[in-house]
């Protein structure tokens, strides 16, 4: 049954279904709407009759069969190691100044597999801030995710974002690079936010906060702003879509570094996971990483996806940037395998 999940309500009933600038136009109106964008734009909306409040309710039993841990990623260790090679030459060239290189990693899934019993052991193994779990067919929606990350939560007119940028596996082992990047994309957030707020109204709340999540730690900050009035969401995404954090800076350059460097798209890995409710003038969006979701190739093969990146900066060492895409995919794909317990 279609169905969307977070971490505060549950959803039900689709009775309407939009994509592109439709879909941004609707969700400025009125009606509840599950939303996924992806990172290269396309937005699919689903509005739902009946949403309860709440925390939601368990998922049923479904249940999950173990993959084979035959795993293929869009770019090998050789590849991704060359790629952050070339994002430090962009860098001593003055085009960039930190860009995000990632890569998906995908494993074939049986037409009978249902993601909900994934859901159901992230929720055990894996709890996240800003979990989701949506899944409507006619949409071709089908996606689980453990997203530590808030792209955007709107309350009334005050908007606010808490990009993550700096990953290890304890608070000690934080590098002075991670802080740097921290800060740059903090930057870059205060000027997307900005373009749609109020002059003088974009603070920083927080600064290069430690947030403890299973196996890692992330540096986090805060910043917030109080949107012009009338402003919709189409140009909220205009002036803040796609995620400073999961992008890099200059934003326009650091894309164009992905274009050329990445030999998959990203999907809903980096885009944006979450809800809008127009009536209430509310909505929480989650940067979609620690994102796995189904699909079908051209030849009719389903898919399971999940996308894995690290920042690169100019004191970026390239093996361990890669060991930092090991990190943050280890446990939510190894749940997934069954070789990690919940």
């Amino acid at each position: 049954m279609d169905h969307a999940r977070f971490a505060d309500r549950h959803a039900e009933g689709v009775v309407d279904v939009r994509y592109g600038s439709d879909a941004l136009e609707a969700v400025s109106r009125d009606g509840f709407w599950a939303v996924v964008a992806t990172f290269e734009g396309a937005v699919t909306a689903v509005r739902f009759a009946e949403v309860r409040l709440g925390r939601p309710p368990r998922p049923a039993r479904v249940g999950w069969s173990q993959l084979d841990r035959h795993w293929s990623s869009s770019l090998d260790q050789a590849a991704y190691v060359a790629a952050v090679g070339q994002v430090r030459e962009l860098i001593a060239a003055g085009t960039v100044y930190q860009v995000n290189v990632c890569r998906v990693v995908s494993h074939s899934l049986g037409t009978e597999a249902d993601l909900d019993g994934l859901d159901r052991i992230l929720q055990a193994g894996n709890p996240a801030p800003h979990a989701a779990r949506i899944r409507c067919v006619g949409a071709g929606l089908d996606v689980v995710s453990a997203s530590p990350e808030l792209f955007l939560r709107r309350r009334g007119d005050r908007v606010v974002t808490r990009p993550i940028k700096g990953t290890a596996p304890t608070a000690e082992q934080m590098l002075p690079k991670d802080h740097a990047e921290n800060v740059m994309i903090v930057d870059l957030m205060r000027n997307d936010l900005s373009g749609v707020c109020d002059p003088g109204s974009v603070s920083v709340d927080e600064l290069c906060v430690i947030e403890e999540h299973p196996g890692l730690v992330h540096l986090v900050s805060t910043v917030s702003g109080h949107l012009r009035r009338g402003t919709s969401w189409t140009e909220v995404f205009a002036s803040a879509f796609p995620p400073g954090s999961v992008s890099g800076a200059p934003k326009s350059s650091a894309l164009t570094a992905i274009a050329d460097l990445e030999r998959a798209a990203r999907g809903p890995y980096c885009g944006a996971i979450g809800w809008v409710d127009a009536d209430r003038s509310e909505a929480e969006l989650a940067v979609g990483i620690r994102t796995f979701w189904a699909e079908h190739d051209e030849a009719g093969q389903r898919w399971l996806r999940f996308g894995t990146g690290a920042g690169i900066t100019w004191n970026s060492d390239p093996q361990g940037e890669w060991a930092e895409t090991e990190l943050k995919a280890a446990r939510l794909v190894g749940l997934a395998a069954g070789t990690v317990t919940p």
